[in-house]
């Protein structure tokens, strides 16, 4: 970390000493305060719910600027990284901290596609489940298990353990999320091929069956895989929060990637594209294009339980960087499959050109988001919907190890242990239960 010539000085109106607190520089984006001596020199912690203006860790992979509308992998922007790379390229990038070279990409590619078979018994354990569970209630159960069946990778602490646990976890997710599927559809699983890429295998373990040949299209090939990108990482959003914490305590990387995917679930966080999918057919039902105008009505009023799913974002306050090119994907595939007047889509269209006019959601920022326009890509494509976080955990799987073999190896780790202000009762004594 770079010092600031500023130092940040913390006085108290009560007489007591005055504390000055270091100040570092990030190479981009704000400054932190660093306040790791506050408690020892002043008895007194920090209050800061949600963590909304704490800096939990340094890190070198992701930087966003809500306020630009700016995303970087490593420096790269979005933009270039999804319309020039591919996500094994993307992955790369993210756990080694640059792009490969030709020979680099061929060796990494080689790797994780000789890593995508899982265990055998994996589709036993599968049995275990409900044939319509959800698919992310699978997804934990299954991550978790896989340090089960692959416990000779399990150090966190040993290098070469978390490089293992790293390619095996990018390239067995999607096999996993296959499976998962196939299992609640009730079709035999489709294993994985070697001479096909990371997203068109991963479209045939999804879509293919054993009575005929699986013919693959293209351009539902590219769209898979920029969202594969586009989800690769994304800061210290909610769940690389929960991975960082939970292999804070030196726990396997199986199980940390599993508390990631517990946590993704979450309809305020992974479960948003699935969110603004079911919106969407809960207008349909209700009339569709013509009912638009109620909706929205009902939208503004501070009154009504309406939400507007799928447009605004907590971090970005302009564009959603994602969104413009998951906007441009959504247009290819909805033209390639000819479902420019399905009633859905064409539902989704109007309420877009609506929120990006209407002077009620220009001035709040309430743009669509990237959740909005994959949810009707994956729609398309023929993924259910209560599949799409479990889409959403195989990118973010990437991601989440990235971020945790970086906090391994900070040589400042600690296991996190986040402070509370106590308002609860004081110390009493307890009274014998006749005088109660």
């Amino acid at each position: 970390m770079t010092p600031s010539d500023v130092k940040a000085t913390l006085s108290f109106s009560d007489g007591s000493p005055s504390m000055e607190l270091p100040i570092y520089k990030g190479s981009i984006g704000p400054d932190v305060i660093d306040i790791r001596k506050l408690y020892g020199q002043t008895g007194k912690f920090t209050y800061d719910p949600g963590f909304l203006s704490t800096a939990s860790c340094n890190s070198t992979i992701t930087y966003i600027d809500g306020d630009k509308g700016e995303l970087l992998y490593r420096g790269y922007p979005i933009e270039q990284l999804a319309t020039q790379c591919d996500f094994l390229e993307t992955c790369y990038l993210l756990l080694k901290g640059d792009l490969p070279n030709p020979q680099q990409k061929a060796d990494f590619v080689k790797l994780v596609t000789n890593h995508t078979m899982v265990n055998e018994q994996m589709q036993f354990f599968l049995r275990g489940f409900r044939r319509d569970a959800h698919p992310m209630a699978v997804m934990t159960g299954l991550v978790g298990a896989l340090s089960a069946f692959y416990h000779d990778s399990t150090d966190i602490n040993n290098a070469q353990h978390r490089e293992i646990a790293a390619i095996r976890l990018i390239a067995k997710m999607p096999t996993l999320v296959a499976m998962a599927y196939k299992y609640g559809v009730g079709q035999p699983y489709m294993y994985p091929r070697n001479d096909l890429s990371y997203s068109a295998n991963f479209m045939r373990m999804m879509f293919a069956t054993p009575c005929e040949e699986y013919k693959s299209n293209d351009v539902l090939t590219r769209a898979i895989d920029r969202i594969f990108i586009l989800h690769a990482d994304h800061e210290q959003n909610a769940s690389t929060s929960t991975v960082r914490l939970c292999g804070s305590s030196g726990t396997n990387p199986f199980a940390a990637i599993a508390a990631g995917v517990a946590c993704l679930w979450g309809p305020a966080h992974g479960g948003a594209n699935e969110a603004a999918l079911n919106m969407l057919e809960d207008i349909q039902k209700q009339g569709g294009v013509e009912k638009i105008g109620e909706f929205i009505r009902q939208v503004k009023d501070k009154n009504s339980q309406v939400k507007l799913m799928g447009f605004g974002h907590r971090v970005y306050k302009n564009y959603d960087p994602r969104a413009k090119l998951m906007r441009e994907t959504c247009h290819e595939v909805l033209q390639a499959l000819g479902l420019e007047n399905d009633p859905l889509f064409k539902l989704a269209m109007a309420l877009e050109k609506i929120a990006l006019e209407d002077e009620y959601f220009v001035a709040r920022k309430l743009y669509p988001n990237v959740d909005f326009y994959s949810g009707i890509v994956q729609r398309a494509i023929g993924i259910p919907v209560s599949l799409f976080t479990a889409i959403f955990a195989l990118a973010r799987t990437v991601g989440w190890i990235a971020q945790l073999n970086e906090m391994i190896g900070d040589p400042e780790y600690k296991i996190g242990r986040p402070r509370q202000l106590f308002v609860g009762s004081p110390k009493r004594d307890v009274k014998p239960i006749g005088e109660r």
